[in-house]
């Protein structure tokens, strides 16, 4: 029977040795029967191959398996808590997998089960599997697997991503509502120029009326948009196809990231909740035992606006050099006092982490305040402008309609 050399934790800390056993399956059960969790387990000698063969009796998904983000925060939640009440991971991978719903978490389940009970690590399994969880969620499941605390730091993992779940939520359902009046607006624009003024064009020419000279304008663009609506639609979706091409060329990521944080109303909406993300993100990472360049490298992987991303390069080139974070971040000039002050605090206290996650939560408070206050800006002009061109045009109607009815009364 072949040997196994492994690395495993158990109830007293990290635990290495060798045992003899039929293959993968064989031996991980041997080492869950005296409660160790194995995060490395090697067959020794030429036999790794035909053990390897032998530890896939089931069939097992191929390809990457792709979950939503609240489908994300569910398995970690889950995990965490079956590896809190003392489960070793490979039952707790097989209690998911015998779960009566969501079949992408039982699918995922199963093939992590597969790939952990042949000697893979949980964090090499998660990025061998799918890529919905990225790199920063590997990062730190491979920090829990080395310093045994993976039931609390998957713990905190699916708090901070609740929390940036709850971030995106809050900041898309602010444009919502301002997204359907425009649309209404559209609309009831359209019905006027495209329906009503027609309908009362042919009935003024039946009565010998004329519309008033801004009606006659509306009523030939109305006329030219019925001509040449093909010709619009070509150009509309020309220009829709040369700015996603623009936008997905990778030397036009940076200029287009750096335009969305300069427009107005929604710029600093952005850029608020850049600083919240980046604050979390750090946070979590330090907090969960990362070193300082490892967890800025992450932080900024986990950064969406390119531009932002970029402006971490001499952040993180400058603190690689044994430059303090804070200095760093004062250096860049894109970050606000309040933060820098918040991080050098926290550097100084020798607690970042936790003066990173009240800085977050400040900055979270002041995001909100800022959406409120975007949201309150936006409805009233929106509904103003509405109100302006539904009003111009019945106002036109009106007028048409009396001054024909004053000529026939003549």
């Amino acid at each position: 029977m072949p040997t196994f050399a492994y690395s495993a934790h158990g109830p007293s800390g990290v635990v290495n040795g060798e045992l003899t056993a039929g293959d993968r399956a064989d031996a991980f059960a041997q080492l869950s029967k005296k409660r160790l969790q194995p995060f490395k387990l090697e067959a020794k000698g030429a036999t790794t191959a035909a053990n390897a063969t032998k530890a896939r009796p089931e069939a097992v998904h191929t390809g990457q398996i792709k979950l939503k983000l609240n489908q994300v925060v569910l398995f970690t939640e889950e995990l965490s808590d079956l590896l809190a009440a003392g489960i070793q991971l490979e039952p707790a991978l097989a209690t998911m997998e015998r779960r009566k719903e969501l079949s992408g978490l039982k699918t995922l389940a199963a093939a992590l089960r597969t790939k952990v009970r042949d000697g893979m690590s949980f964090s090499k399994a998660v990025a061998a599997t799918t890529p919905s969880f990225g790199s920063l969620f590997c990062a730190v499941a491979a920090a829990g697997e080395a310093s045994g605390a993976m039931p609390t730091i998957l713990k905190r993992q699916a708090e901070y991503m609740r929390g940036l779940q709850a971030l995106r939520s809050k900041v898309m359902g602010a444009l919502i509502y301002p997204a359907f009046l425009i649309v209404a607006a559209l609309g009831v624009s359209a019905l006027f120029v495209l329906y009503l003024i027609p309908k009362l064009t042919e009935m003024l020419d039946s009565t010998g009326g004329s519309l008033p000279m801004a009606a006659q304008v509306i009523l030939s663009l109305s006329d030219l948009v019925k001509a040449y609506w093909w010709v619009l639609a070509i150009i509309g979706i020309t220009i829709f196809i040369l700015f996603k091409a623009w936008v997905s060329r990778p030397s036009s990521a940076i200029p287009y990231s750096k335009m969305q944080l300069r427009l107005p109303v929604f710029g600093p909406v952005l850029s608020s909740r850049f600083y919240v993300q980046f604050m979390e993100t750090l946070a979590n990472l330090v907090g969960n035992g990362l070193p300082m360049m490892n967890a800025m490298q992450l932080t900024q992987q986990a950064t969406d606006n390119a531009f932002l991303r970029s402006e971490l390069d001499p952040v993180i080139r400058n603190v690689g050099e044994g430059v303090a974070l804070s200095r760093a971040l004062d250096r860049s000039g894109h970050f606000p006092p309040l933060l820098i002050d918040i991080v050098s605090v926290g550097e100084q206290t020798g607690k970042l982490s936790e003066a990173l996650q009240k800085g977050a939560e400040r900055f979270d408070r002041e995001l909100a305040k800022r959406v409120e206050r975007m949201t309150a800006m936006i409805q009233p002009l929106i509904v103003f402008l509405m109100a302006g061109m539904v009003g111009t045009m019945a106002y036109l109607m009106i007028t048409a309609i009396f001054q024909t009815i004053s000529g026939m009364n003549r």
